[in-house]
């Protein structure tokens, strides 16, 4: 990121001490924040500044995915990301089968054609309606990348406007078969789409949202969380700790393998404990439970279920013992960390 600001800055003729000014920093202040691991607060006034993006400042061929899911409207299946920048986007492929955009007609044999959209997009017949009151640009594709899958999509709502430019050239011109079958998915997707969005406003209205998602937390911790302390079983492998002391630079011998440094269990928890399901931590603090002298009763994984809370930490374990392995360096660990999680962390710890 640093080497892709400088460069930015030379070509902009711009001094680092005036981009300082430009976000309200002082010099060292920047220094600092481009040499050390800057916050996406900074990294997103340094990108404003500039005149770009914050995944181009730190130098990402594409767009990084926060999220992934599966959106349900009707009877299909669309595949969903959430942006680092909080752009909802869907995948391009699956808009084109979610508006039946085929290669053959109704009743034969369908086959999707990844560059259908974009051959729609063209037509002419089609363009007053598509491009009403909006901006050549406004259906540009999306590329973002997640866990080394590059991604093809668009904003979410263009679906929308799509479905509704697509409605209004059939009522207004004679489409053509195939125009035609895409119209009449499209009125299936607004239909859908609003009734789920009346359901939407009426539980943000009677605030009855809150109660859905407390359900569904409780769900979560059911699933994660045992009613009961269980017995003691070896969950963190030795492995894990040695990458740990190595990056941190402790040294690997008896006196710290027995009684670890107290900032190893704040590790622990920032880097596998934190990325369980939301409210699963607090869940486990509070069955736990701390002595007189502060300290934790029982080891947190003895509160976690078998078969789904204890799968998925030892599944979080090998996955962040892994990134450690391939680390030279602790600020490379980090690295590889915020780019498979998305998760922006705070400077490291030291080891004193």
């Amino acid at each position: 990121m640093e080497n892709v600001i400088k460069q930015t800055l030379r070509e902009k003729g711009i001094s680092q001490k005036e981009l300082a000014k430009q976000i309200g920093m002082s010099e060292v202040g920047l220094c600092k924040a481009l040499n050390g691991s800057a916050k996406q607060s900074t990294i997103d006034k340094i990108a404003d500044a500039l005149g770009m993006e914050s995944w181009q400042l730190k130098g990402q061929k594409y767009r990084k995915v926060l999220c992934e899911g599966e959106l349900h409207i009707a009877d299909i299946a669309l595949a969903c990301y959430i942006l680092e920048d909080g752009t909802r986007v869907l995948s391009g492929r699956g808009m084109q089968v979610a508006l039946r955009m085929v290669d053959t007609l109704e009743g034969e044999q369908t086959r999707t054609a990844g560059t259908r959209l974009s051959r729609y997009l063209a037509q002419d017949s089609l363009k007053p309606f598509i491009f009403k009151d909006k901006p050549l640009d406004h259906y540009t594709p999306i590329i973002c990348s997640f866990n080394g899958k590059i991604i093809h999509g668009y904003e979410a709502t263009i679906l929308i406007d799509l479905c509704n430019a697509f409605l209004d050239a059939r009522s207004e011109i004679k489409l053509s078969p195939r125009q035609a079958i895409i119209a009449k998915q499209c009125e299936i997707i607004i239909r859908a789409t609003a009734k789920v969005g009346i359901i939407a406003l009426v539980d943000e209205a009677t605030g009855y949202q809150y109660e859905r998602e407390h359900n569904e937390l409780q769900k979560i911790l059911a699933a994660y969380v045992s009613e009961e302390i269980l017995k003691w079983q070896l969950t963190f492998s030795d492995e894990f700790y040695k990458e740990v002391f190595r990056l941190w630079n402790i040294p690997y011998i008896p006196k710290y393998i027995r009684i670890k440094p107290s900032f190893i269990g704040t590790i622990t928890k920032e880097y596998i404990y934190d990325l369980l399901p939301k409210g699963v931590v607090d869940k486990i603090k509070q069955q736990t439970g701390k002595t007189e002298s502060g300290n934790w009763k029982y080891k947190w994984h003895q509160s976690l279920t078998p078969n789904v809370g204890r799968e998925h930490l030892i599944k979080q374990i090998h996955e962040v013992t892994t990134l450690m392995s391939i680390s030279k360096t602790k600020a490379e660990f980090i690295h590889y960390f915020e780019m498979k999680y998305g998760k922006e962390l705070e400077l490291p710890l030291e080891f004193e």
